[in-house]
């Protein structure tokens, strides 16, 4: 049985990103690493987009807007982002530039099998794929609806239908279908994504337009909720249809198909760690709960998990509650009773608030007193009475 020093089961975003900050530290070349994934990750399979100041992963960004739009039926905002740009990341450009790196690193090592088991036993774990089964010291795991064992004891299996069906903490979906179109009429401002357009039916739902231009007659439209139900596809792509004849685009080529499904919890998936096992990307909690967006979490989320592991080695001691989470708690509370209201809660955000603050509130970088100038814009009267009835649940 081969041994390793940590295996990552799973290389999604968050596995590819710890790795990657592994090699960037420079602290682990004495450390041996597996990542396997039924996934060779050969495809584009996925965009993520982002706000940024610091030239995050410039040499992969694809896209960038100095601009967004917000819109609902009532009004339409340009949001200056500065000192932000929007920018887009193609999954198959962020996955050769990361397993380019690992190939230069001997130490690091990538089996194309599916995980089908882990377990801790005592100061060792054992992953079990479809094909071998390998021991390590410390398992990264990325993988929904997999079994834990510790001490021979059986843990709770981290599964979306189980936390959907906790009452504790509400589970949205953030789900949405994305065309990407070329069009003959010139109808895009390259330098301007829309960023949130409710002027489309809400239908008892939280319901928006995405778009983002690569071009004058090139972009990336998304239809998009935040809600407990999916929805079936020809919805979507009806929704699309409509909202692309809006444009005013008679005559275009569907170059490209995206669709998604991200979680929408403050579920403490946190609790499911144990010594030598940790729970990472979405079944780790690393979604930022009230928008879905993943990139810029999970850079953050592993660049702290780097600097965990080189002074300590039990990870139940990792992940920290602080006040954005029970700010993404209460939203999410409010959502999940009134998902009619959500165009309502964002319009009241972005009609006069100030973007820049905004999206420093979003990366989770802001003073108290930053917080309040963006909490008070919000409408009160359904904020407060998710804290109040919020008091009971705890």
């Amino acid at each position: 049985m081969k041994h390793y020093n940590y295996i990552f089961t799973g290389s999604g975003l968050s596995a590819l990103m710890t790795v990657y900050e592994m090699i960037l530290s420079g602290e682990f070349k004495d450390k041996t690493i597996l990542l396997i994934d039924e996934n060779a990750k050969k495809t584009n399979d996925r965009t993520w987009c982002f706000w940024d100041e610091k030239n995050l992963f410039e040499q992969v960004v694809s896209k960038k807007c100095d601009t967004a739009l917000f819109a609902d039926k009532n009004f339409k905002r340009e949001l200056i982002l500065e000192p932000y740009q929007y920018k887009m990341v193609k999954g198959l450009d962020f996955y050769k530039l990361i397993f380019d790196e690992l190939s230069k690193h001997l130490n690091i090592h990538f089996v194309n099998q599916k995980v089908i088991d882990f377990e801790e036993l005592g100061n060792h774990c054992v992953v079990k794929t479809d094909t071998e089964t390998f021991k390590c010291n410390k398992v990264f795991n990325s993988i929904f609806t997999q079994a834990q064992k510790s001490n021979d004891m059986e843990l709770s299996v981290i599964n979306p239908e189980k936390v959907k069906l906790q009452a504790k903490y509400p589970f949205l979906h953030q789900h949405f279908i994305g065309w990407f179109i070329q069009s003959k009429e010139s109808v895009f401002n390259p330098n301007c994504a829309t960023f949130m357009d409710f002027s489309v039916e809400q239908k008892g739902n939280t319901r928006f337009m995405y778009v983002l231009p690569t071009s004058k007659n090139e972009a990336l439209i998304e239809y998009t909720l935040f809600s407990k139900d999916l929805l079936p596809k020809e919805e979507y792509e009806t929704e699309i249809k409509n909202y692309i004849e809006k444009l005013g685009i008679t005559n275009y080529e569907l170059r490209e198909k995206e669709q998604g499904n991200i979680p929408m919890t403050s579920y403490e998936f946190w609790k499911y760690n144990t010594k030598n096992i940790i729970n990472i990307g979405s079944v780790g909690g690393w979604t930022k709960a009230s928008t879905g967006y993943t990139f810029k979490n999970a850079t953050k989320k592993s660049k702290a998990l780097v600097q965990f592991l080189k002074t300590e080695t039990d990870f139940r001691k990792f992940h920290k509650k602080d006040k954005f989470w029970f700010y993404d708690l209460l939203f999410l509370d409010v959502l999940n009773r009134r998902n009619d209201l959500g165009s309502e809660v964002f319009s009241a955000l972005f009609k006069k608030g100030n973007p820049t603050l905004i999206f420093k509130f979003l990366d989770e970088e802001t003073s108290l007193c930053e917080d309040l100038q963006v909490i008070w814009k919000c409408p009160k009267g359904l904020f407060i009475r998710a804290m109040f009835e919020r008091i009971f649940k705890f």
